[in-house]
């Protein structure tokens, strides 16, 4: 795993910081929200899991699924556009094999929102709210909401053994629980399902210690701890929630269906090559045997899509052939194991890339426009949602940000997006804020 911070500073364990609130301000109909979610109840017709592809630093979308190839030289980039599978769209030549499976994911050409920086945007993009703290120069934990994983795993529940929220290969600053607390706290990989041998430490036993040795611990240490029994544990939180990832950790060692959800080695040696040797596509992979097993939600974190430098042989050379091989077997696996229309694919980053080239062969920070591609669960395929403008600085039409993701997302899920989570006082939030539901598709 690399964790090299980016452009500002942050790197993968970082805090944000907290800035001034900024919102869409996007409207709704209460009718029209309600005729939507129908639309989503008849479209799934079931218990539908969620794997979130987050490309931390922020994919230049003007040089994968929304190209510009008549603008300007500063703008348009090296890379030219082609077909796809579905007539009319044309994606990034680099980007063949996603092309192929076009037919089974729809793109969002019409993103937007208005923070441009990792942390705030990041947070924004995977809660559908932002971060309302005032700046005040100090770094504050980017926790402030739950994000999507949490708000499932709360809402929903786990199935069985197998926790409902998981985050792999690490866990992002924004992928928490928040208020929801420990039973809405993702399980978290914490390595690399690329790495020789990889297991997930600490909570998974050697597979030659069976599940009765394990109980028969966990006993022992309910007899010998008086602390569990005692009144400061009843009355302090804390303790309380360490409780409850002790019983989740004893849980999964003890879980069949947990080993053999995390055993990536007994996949087929020429799938994980279809996937790609490296960590996004071993992500993919364990992604589709995790939601296969049970788990709700599966968020990936996929680092160094920050490209300001030399951009074009940094997609071309590295990132791109990555997210080609990995997203379109992820789309191909799910499809023909009969998954894919009860798997809501979500591929995006925390914002896109500017239009105007800079000096040193990369490209800026860019959140007023971009695109955003989701497909199963659902979601019909071969679609196109909004436009761009003529360079892709804002939306001609159609703009939808991630309060609207997430309320579609949660709809998906079978979960009102007008529907309120509790904080520890008992204040009621909604789900999403103002959230619409992106009706044209479903």
């Amino acid at each position: 795993m690399n964790t090299s911070p980016f452009c500002d500073g942050l790197s993968r364990r970082s805090f944000l910081r907290v800035g001034a609130a900024s919102t869409l301000g996007a409207q709704f109909s209460l009718g029209g929200l309600l005729q939507a979610e129908s639309a989503v109840k008849t479209a799934t017709r079931g218990d539908v899991s969620f794997i979130f592809v987050f490309l931390r630093g922020g994919l230049s979308t003007i040089d994968t699924f929304d190209m510009k190839p008549d603008a300007p030289d500063t703008i348009r980039g090296e890379f030219k556009p082609v077909r796809t599978k579905v007539p009319g769209i044309h994606i990034c030549d680099q980007l063949p094999r996603i092309g192929g499976v076009m037919d089974q994911f729809s793109l969002i050409r019409s993103f937007t929102h208005q923070n441009a920086g990792h942390g705030h945007a990041d947070h924004y993009m995977m809660t559908g709210y932002h971060p309302t703290a005032a700046f005040n120069g100090s770094l504050t934990p980017n926790n402030e909401h739950p994000c999507m994983g949490s708000v499932i795993a709360s809402k929903l529940g786990a199935r069985g053994s197998i926790p409902p929220y998981v985050c792999l290969p690490t866990l992002h600053p924004s992928g928490s629980s928040a208020y929801l607390g420990p039973n809405a706290a993702p399980f978290t990989i914490e390595a690399d399902p690329n790495s020789p041998g990889f297991q997930v430490p600490d909570l998974m036993p050697p597979l030659s210690i069976d599940a009765q040795r394990l109980e028969d611990r966990r006993g022992l240490l309910s007899k010998v701890d008086r602390f569990q029994c005692s009144i400061e544990q009843k009355a302090n939180a804390a303790a309380r929630d360490l409780g409850v990832f002790s019983q989740r950790a004893v849980s999964l060692m003890t879980s069949k269906e947990a080993k053999q959800a995390f055993n990536l080695q007994a996949e087929d040696e020429k799938l994980r090559d279809a996937y790609g040797r490296n960590t996004l596509g071993q992500s993919c992979l364990m992604a589709r045997r995790l939601v296969e097993s049970g788990v709700r939600c599966v968020t990936i974190e996929h680092q160094n899509w920050d490209t300001h430098y030399g951009q074009f042989p940094t997609l071309k050379d590295d990132l791109l052939p990555k997210l080609d091989n990995a997203i379109s077997t992820l789309f191909t696996d799910l499809r023909q194991r009969g998954m894919l229309k009860k798997t809501l694919v979500v591929i995006t980053g925390e914002f896109g890339r500017t239009p105007k080239i800079s000096k040193e062969g990369g490209r800026d920070h860019w959140s007023r426009c971009f695109t955003v591609a989701l497909g199963g669960g659902g979601i019909q395929g071969g679609r196109v949602v909004g436009q761009s403008d003529k360079i892709a600085s804002d939306p001609a039409d159609s703009p939808y940000g991630p309060e609207d993701l997430c309320a579609t997302v949660y709809s998906l899920l079978g979960i009102s997006p007008h529907d309120e989570m509790h904080t520890p006082e008992g204040r009621p939030v909604m789900l999403t804020n103002n959230g619409r539901v992106i009706k044209e598709l479903i």
